[in-house]
């Protein structure tokens, strides 16, 4: 092959992501066409979340109703890709498959998925209840939250004083007011 393969974006119907995955990496191996287009992928990443105290790890799409694929563009591979069910063409002008940088591929698409990122149903200034610890019923107001170390630091009422005091977020419900 004369020509390298590059990275182009196919846009799917929204939810069809994977299916048109699956579909396209199932044509290549039914036709053996390893050599023209090389690699598939869903750009998702790694999320926890945490409600009520409860941690639920799960992959997010980081662009949805996209896919990615790295090819060598033919009029074989161009065909396969735009007649997949739930695929409506190539990001382009006029659906003329344009292919990212490198720069752009690492840039836009090259999440660190090693680190997942953690969400929390509650903000700086709410205010929250302990569980599982020692304090535990008691409220407080969050103060700073820290992703990285998956901590709170809260202002807590204790013995007619305010007391901050640090607690990981899964010890943490937010309460309703």
């Amino acid at each position: 092959m004369s020509e390298a393969a590059k990275w182009y974006v196919v846009h799917t119907y929204s939810g069809y992501e994977n299916k048109v995955a699956q579909n396209i990496e199932k044509v290549v191996e039914n036709r053996k066409l390893h050599d023209l287009i090389q690699e598939v992928r869903v750009p998702t990443e790694k999320v926890i979340e945490t409600v009520n105290g409860k941690e639920k790890e799960y992959e997010r799409k980081t662009f949805p109703g996209y896919v990615l694929i790295k090819m060598v563009v033919t009029d074989d591979t161009w065909y396969i890709v735009r007649n997949t069910r739930g695929c409506t063409g190539f990001v382009g002008p006029a659906s003329v498959p344009t292919p990212l940088s490198e720069e752009e591929v690492r840039k836009t698409f090259g999440i660190d998925t090693s680190s997942p990122i953690v969400e929390v149903n509650f903000k700086e200034g709410d205010r929250v209840q302990i569980s599982g610890t020692a304090m535990d019923g008691f409220i407080g107001i969050v103060q700073s939250i820290n992703l990285d170390d998956r901590t709170v630091n809260l202002l807590v009422s204790m013995l007619g004083r305010e007391t901050p005091t640090t607690v990981s977020l899964n010890q943490v419900i937010a309460v309703d007011e």
